[in-house]
C-alpha cells in the first residue's frame, strides 16, 4: 500500500487577498477548513507555510504545520521542502491549494487511484466543462484548459481554448466536444518531486504561466482523474464572499 503525505503550502502575502489564509469563513479561518477536508483522508497532512501567524493560527486549532523558505516561487518547491523535513517513508506527496475549502474528500481519493497505475509520475484533477457553463465558462483565462491522450495523460495545458473547432460555431462546440477545466490539486511520487523541482522555468511555462507544463516539457507524464464535483477557489475577497453563499447551501 502506498504511503500519501498531505502537504498545504500556505502564504501570508498575496497581491491580491493579503493574509488570506487567515480570513474567516464560517467561522473557521481558510486554512482550517482546508485542512480538516484533508485530515483523515491521507496518511498525514501539514500546512507549509512561511509565516509565524499561519503557524500559530494551525497549531491553534491542533493541525500540524512545518516552516519554509520565504523564497519559493512555486507551491511545488515549498512542497519538497517541507517532505523534507517531516520525514517519513512517503511514497506520494499530495500538494493541495491552501485556498480551496471545498476539496472534497471524493477528489483527494480520485487522484490516489492515479496511482494504481505504477507508471504515474504526477497526477492531477480534470473536470469537463458542459453546455450550462457557456462559452464565457470555456473562454476564461483564469481557469485552465487541459486536453488528454487515451490513457488520461496530459498532452498539453492552455489558457486558451484547445483543442479549437475549425468547422463549427463557437455556440456549438460545448455539444460537439468534451473540454476538461483543470482543477489545480497536484500529487506527485516524492523521487519525481525531488526530480522536478531542480528544473529551470520552461519556455512554455514562461509563455502560458503554468508551472505543470515545465514538467511535461521535460518529458514527465501528468495522470488525470475526472471529477464532477466543482470547487470554489478563493483568490480574492469577492471569492470569500461567494464561498460565504455556498457554504450556507453546504
Amino acid at each position: 500500500m502506498l504511503k500519501f503525505l498531505g502537504i498545504i503550502p500556505a502564504r501570508y502575502a498575496s497581491t491580491r487577498f493579503p493574509a488570506k489564509p487567515l480570513a474567516m469563513l464560517g467561522g473557521k479561518t481558510v486554512i482550517q477548513r482546508v485542512y480538516e477536508q484533508v485530515a483523515g483522508i491521507l496518511d498525514d497532512a501539514y500546512v507549509a507555510t512561511d509565516d509565524e501567524r499561519i503557524e500559530e493560527a494551525v497549531k491553534a486549532f491542533g493541525g500540524k504545520v512545518v516552516m519554509t523558505s520565504v523564497n519559493h516561487k512555486s507551491g511545488t518547491d515549498r512542497c519538497y521542502e517541507a517532505y523534507t523535513k517531516i520525514g517519513g517513508d512517503f511514497d506520494v506527496v499530495v500538494n493541495i491549494q491552501g485556498d480551496e475549502p471545498f476539496i472534497q474528500p471524493s477528489q483527494l481519493e480520485t487522484v490516489k487511484a492515479c496511482f494504481d497505475d505504477i507508471t504515474t509520475q504526477i497526477a492531477t484533477l480534470v473536470k469537463p466543462f458542459t453546455p450550462e457553463n457557456g462559452f464565457e465558462a470555456l473562454e476564461n483565462i483564469n481557469s485552465p484548459k487541459v486536453v488528454l491522450n487515451k490513457n488520461m495523460n496530459a498532452l498539453y495545458f492552455s489558457r486558451s481554448i484547445i483543442p479549437y473547432q475549425r468547422n463549427a460555431e463557437k455556440q456549438d462546440w460545448l455539444k460537439n466536444h468534451t473540454y476538461y477545466k483543470h482543477i489545480g490539486l497536484y500529487a506527485y511520487r516524492a523521487e519525481v518531486l525531488k526530480e522536478i523541482t531542480s528544473l529551470p522555468q520552461s519556455s512554455l511555462e514562461l509563455a502560458e504561466s503554468l508551472e505543470q507544463l515545465r514538467w511535461l516539457e521535460n518529458g514527465y507524464t501528468i495522470k488525470a482523474g475526472i471529477t464532477e464535483v466543482e470547487t470554489i477557489g478563493i483568490d480574492t475577497p469577492q471569492d470569500l464572499k461567494k464561498a460565504e453563499e455556498f457554504l450556507k447551501t453546504c
